[in-house]
């Protein structure tokens, strides 16, 4: 602890409202407690929840640092008692309950993983946030499995291009939803076997002709919406339906006799109030199922774009155009 600096350079939140209200500040270097690590940052990835709690729509854990950032990699700086995994200068990524944009982070030991050598620190900070949000979504809670279809909306996204690659590498048919033409082409890259253009097309009626009328296994949806109702009409027999996030509104007028003649499971999470011994649990199943397949190189975070720490704002302004495909990044 001796060599860390006593302040790190910071982005704070100074108000809620918009990309702008993201201002440059100063903090104490923060110390780790029993079972935690200090990371000195090398990148921060950046993602929806950020922007919504700049906005004031997504409060903060009580206990967790009140600056944005759920994911990041780097160095380990220091090591705080009984985290023994970890020793000073490993290079991890983690899961964050917050803090990432900022030069050092604090995180619970367990919520960190090596980053493999086929990653750069850039690319390493964009798998956190995303890969555990799809394992749990996609995989723990609704059990998607080789050989079953899925649909994934906002294909382009950091979400949808990890759910995309992991659901292909394991099996699956994968289709998504996306907006124009270049979008489309993205997906297919990584492994979609349809990108379904929402503006020209009916998503329910292109799955169900790409499935003989069947309909598809799981649905990861992040719209909500009026799209509610169309997943359900999406889905086949026993089918799973998994919400992450209401881009379109959180409610809907929906058919629960489809529900009950289809027998579906309709189910959704957030992942930041989740406890610690979670987090590790699901850490311990990424490194066995997920960490293989980075190593490889079979699959990877795919980069949008990457700014200084200070242009947090111009990296949030991009993210909410949605004119980005994949993950972007604040680099120290």
């Amino acid at each position: 602890m001796t060599d860390l600096p006593q302040t790190m350079r910071v982005v704070e939140i100074s108000k809620p409202g918009g990309p702008e209200v993201l201002v440059p500040g100063t903090r104490p270097v923060p110390t780790p407690g029993a079972g935690e690590i200090l990371i000195k940052v090398a990148a921060a990835g950046v993602n929806r929840p950020d922007a919504l709690q700049r906005a004031g729509n997504y409060p903060v854990p009580p206990g967790a640092s009140d600056l944005p950032g759920l994911e990041a990699a780097g160095t380990v700086a220091a090591v705080g008692p009984g985290a023994s995994r970890w020793k000073v200068g490993d290079r991890v990524c983690a899961l964050l309950p917050g803090g990432g944009y900022a030069e050092y982070v604090v995180t619970p030991a367990d919520h960190a993983l090596p980053v493999p050598d086929s990653l750069d620190l850039t690319e390493a900070a964009c798998v956190p946030e995303t890969f555990f949000t799809v394992w749990i979504n996609v995989f723990d809670r609704v059990g998607l499995q080789g050989g079953e279809s899925l649909l994934v909306h906002g294909g382009s996204s950091g979400i949808g291009s990890t759910a995309i690659q992991l659901a292909a590498a394991r099996g699956c048919r994968v289709f998504t939803t996306v907006g124009n033409a270049e979008k489309a082409a993205f997906c297919e890259g990584l492994g979609a076997e349809r990108a379904i253009n929402y503006r020209e097309e009916d998503f329910v009626e292109e799955v169900k002709a790409l499935t003989d009328g069947a309909g598809v296994n799981v649905v990861l949806d992040m719209v909500g919406g009026d799209y509610i109702a169309r997943n359900i009409q999406a889905l086949a027999p026993d089918g799973r339906l998994s919400f992450i996030a209401f881009l379109g509104g959180p409610k809907a007028e929906i058919n629960f006799a489809q529900v009950m003649m289809k027998r579906l499971t309709i189910t959704g999470s957030t992942l930041r109030p989740r406890t610690v011994a979670f987090k590790a649990e699901m850490a311990k199943a990424l490194e066995a199922e997920v960490w293989p397949l980075l190593a490889s190189g079979r699959i990877a975070p795919k980069m949008h774009a990457t700014f200084p720490l200070e242009d947090a704002a111009k990296a949030h302004a991009l993210m909410e155009s949605s004119t980005h495909m994949g993950k972007i990044a604040l680099v120290i």
